[in-house]
């Protein structure tokens, strides 16, 4: 895959749960056949997210937060305290691509490259993978493998990688770099959110003491995260981004595990979407020089 791409990018922020904000928004698009962009980005949640959207599925990842992810047999604290993963990604993936599917000719069809942010558990840096539709599932999975909450990373052509908000949560500079030119940010926090430092440095350094490489980006995931937000508010001449942002009452936590409130953020995202095609019509079109 070429490093260059088109003027116009779609990036999808992760958050687990709180995910199903862009859900909803990527639905909403599908919705009004909105999809004016060259190039689609995803980390964890937002890439699995935007999958859907690209093999033209709505619906789909609406049911996987507020049926499968709410089930006993994807979070079991329990489970956690015993040494094994709280989450069961293996579980999820294999029931879901079993039961809802996920349409391999449309992703066949689509043309546009399609990234999806991972990190490799024996440098800590980010990556970024175009894969074909057959190993989209396992990428998806490495994108969403939080550290600490599935152990092991998921393996991907000889290298085991996890959650690719671990070293990029919002790949706006990495798109930029590319080529991209006019950008729409999907987020899951409010504008306001600012992420803060670790609360416990040293307990987090001896809980990854098994990967040491992933211990620097996780330290200093607030730092690099405000970065990005600073560089989305402030892009660089001949850039332009729309952030499209849950409303301040947005309060999902990144484990809600309540149907009702998943459902909410949902609709949230697809009224959300709505203005976010407006003003992407209404703005101004970038030259690039």
């Amino acid at each position: 895959m070429s490093e260059s791409i088109g003027p116009n990018a779609l990036i999808v922020e992760g958050g687990a749960m709180r995910g199903v904000f862009s859900c909803g928004v990527l639905d909403q698009f599908l919705a009004e056949s909105f999809s004016p962009f060259d190039s689609f980005w995803g980390v964890s949640a937002g890439a699995s997210n935007l999958a859907a959207y690209l093999a033209r599925m709505p619906g789909r990842n609406l049911k996987v937060y507020t049926d499968y992810s709410c089930r006993r047999a994807f979070l079991t604290p329990g489970r956690f305290l015993l040494g094994r993963d709280l989450m069961d990604l293996d579980w999820m993936w294999r029931v879901t691509l079993e039961e809802l599917g996920l349409d391999k000719e449309a992703l066949r069809a689509e043309s546009r490259p399609f990234f999806l942010g991972v990190t490799r558990r024996d440098s800590g840096e980010a990556e970024y993978h175009t894969p074909d539709p057959d190993d989209l599932a396992d990428t998806m999975k490495a994108s969403s493998a939080l550290p600490l909450l599935y152990r092991n990373g998921v393996p991907l052509n000889g290298q085991r990688y996890v959650d690719g908000g671990v070293a990029d949560a919002l790949p706006v500079a990495e798109a930029i770099r590319r080529g991209a030119r006019r950008v729409m940010v999907l987020r899951s926090r409010p504008a306001s959110y600012r992420k803060a430092p670790t609360r416990a440095p040293r307990l987090l350094s001896r809980l990854l003491r098994d990967t040491p490489a992933l211990i620097p980006p996780m330290l200093s995931r607030a730092e690099r995260y405000n970065a990005a937000l600073d560089l989305i508010r402030q892009p660089p001449k001949g850039v332009q981004i729309l952030e499209v942002c849950p409303p301040e009452h947005f309060r999902l936590k990144r484990l809600t595990r309540d149907p009702a409130p998943l459902h909410q953020g949902y609709q949230l995202g697809q009224e959300a979407a709505q203005d976010a095609i407006q003003r992407w019509q209404e703005s101004e079109v970038v030259i690039t020089p």
